[in-house]
């Protein structure tokens, strides 16, 4: 592959200076490929990281670099969708070790406050670095020599600087979908040293918040003797720019889907099915013990045990998509949550109104914003967030100008979304009184409030966060 010189500024030089925007391909490198596979043969896959870079490797041109999810299934290259897959086969055991143990063990939780315990085993770490390189490998061989490199999340901490060993220095700009943790809490973490070196060997690195790109600076700062000079880290990799780049939608997408005449037409048939409850309260996630589902019905819970005969005029529909079931932590949770709605269910219910609707399953885009149009108040509450696109996705379905949203403090979106009603999520009478506030809200505020949200996520979609995590424009106020 043909390389170019990555720019090594002086410490007295312009330290800071935006990258202009450039049209080179891209190539993403990501755990999973936007794909699935069926009888049928292959389509798009649903999830948040789909629906967000998609649209802009439709615009831009590229590679999409993953796994496909299933032991060691084969995918050479494929294209879907308009975006080009290039798949990297897993064994069963780098699947157990790498993805489930190290990712989904280890730094998911300790990177979301370690609301669970991480473990920390070297088998695990081992198989981590061994996918990592063996990601870099495959996208070296994939990639045309003007690429961009675009690396994604958790799962691939290493590969910035692999990418340097390999002799690339094409520009390199890495995105973490999740929270960085606080210092205190990555100083735990036994690899912590070579996690910060592996990411320093990017050009760029965008975190969602200003907080986790604070903690990260402060991190590498103190654990790989690195200097900081503004949003420049100065390191043995040479001069890494940090940056907060909230990701967002496709808003005009979401806004397509909404004024369609058929999305429309499921909206009200959902309200029917329901019984044409007076108000409809949504949740809809993925199902991790992050998100805070438990919290929403317990205030539900509350409200219905504070005020009586809510029961009978409110609906809650939670959709619940599976998620990492063979993780013990989400299989028991999944249990609790059913046995929560359950119980909810059989001291508020009657034989011909159930106030939780409990679904769990994928759903597509267009029925899920059918969904958004429908309610009347939706919750997004999880305990810590990186972002959370169901809020925006949410706002940005709501061309009526209807609905409340209801959204955590500790989700990233909440340093954006100005407009939605607050709360604690680890405060469950707040969160009620919160819920009681917006079934009572005055109609007039609820729009002024739905404009000032749409103001935001329609002027701030997939594609400038694209430019501002990429480098090629200055970040976002926040």
């Amino acid at each position: 592959m043909k390389t170019v010189n990555r720019q090594q500024k002086s410490p007295t030089s312009a330290i800071g200076d935006r990258p202009q925007a450039d049209d080179s391909p891209i190539v993403v490198l990501a755990n999973r490929l936007p794909i699935q596979s069926s009888a049928e043969g292959w389509s798009v896959s649903p999830g948040g990281l789909v629906t967000a870079l998609s649209p802009v490797l439709r615009t831009r041109g590229g590679t999409w670099v993953g796994w496909t999810g299933n032991p060691d299934e084969p995918v050479d290259s494929v294209e879907v969708g308009g975006i080009r897959c290039v798949g990297l086969p897993l064994s069963q055991s780098e699947i157990d070790h790498h993805y489930l143990g190290f990712c989904n063990e280890t730094l998911w939780p300790l990177y979301h406050n370690s609301i669970r315990t991480p473990q920390y085993r070297r088998d695990w770490w081992r198989d981590y670095r061994q996918v990592n390189q063996r990601f870099t490998d495959r996208v070296t061989e994939a990639a045309p020599s003007d690429a961009t490199f675009w690396v994604h999340d958790y799962h691939l901490q290493l590969v910035p600087t692999m990418l340097r060993e390999r002799g690339i220095q094409n520009k390199v700009s890495f995105f973490l979908h999740i929270p960085f943790p606080p210092v205190e809490l990555f100083a735990r973490l036994p690899w912590r040293e070579s996690i910060l070196h592996g990411l320093l060997g990017a050009d760029i690195v965008a975190l969602q918040t200003k907080r986790s790109a604070d903690n990260f600076k402060a991190a590498a700062v103190e654990f790989a003797n690195a200097t900081q000079q503004g949003d420049v880290l100065v390191s043995r990799h040479g001069e890494t720019r940090v940056v907060s780049a909230p990701i967002s939608i496709d808003t005009k997408e979401f806004e397509r889907i909404a004024r369609q005449a058929s999305t429309k037409q499921k909206a009200r048939e959902i309200r029917k099915t329901l019984g044409e409850p007076r108000v409809l309260a949504l949740g809809a996630d993925r199902l991790d013990y992050t998100k805070g589902i438990d919290v929403r019905l317990q205030a539900f819970e509350t409200l219905f045990d504070t005020l009586p005969g809510l029961a009978e005029s409110l609906v809650f529909v939670q959709i619940a998509v599976p998620s990492r079931e063979s993780i013990g932590d989400y299989a028991a949770m999944r249990n609790d949550i059913e046995l929560l709605a359950g119980r909810i269910n059989g001291m508020f219910g009657e034989r011909h109104h159930m106030p939780v609707h409990y679904v769990y399953e994928s759903l597509s885009r267009e029925d899920l914003v059918a969904y958004y149009l429908a309610c009347d108040v939706m919750l997004v509450t999880p305990l810590v967030d990186g972002m959370n696109l169901v809020a925006k996705e949410f706002v940005a379905s709501r061309v009526d100008e209807q609905g409340v949203l209801l959204l955590s403090e500790f989700a990233g979106a909440a340093d954006e979304l100005e407009g939605a009603l607050l709360v604690n999520p680890f405060d469950v009478d707040r969160v009620a009184s919160q819920i009681s506030r917006a079934l009572s809200m005055e109609p007039t505020q609820a729009e002024s409030r739905m404009r000032k949200l749409r103001g935001s996520v329609l002027e701030h979609d997939v594609y400038l966060w694209t430019q501002q995590a990429l480098g090629e424009m200055p970040e976002r106020p926040i």
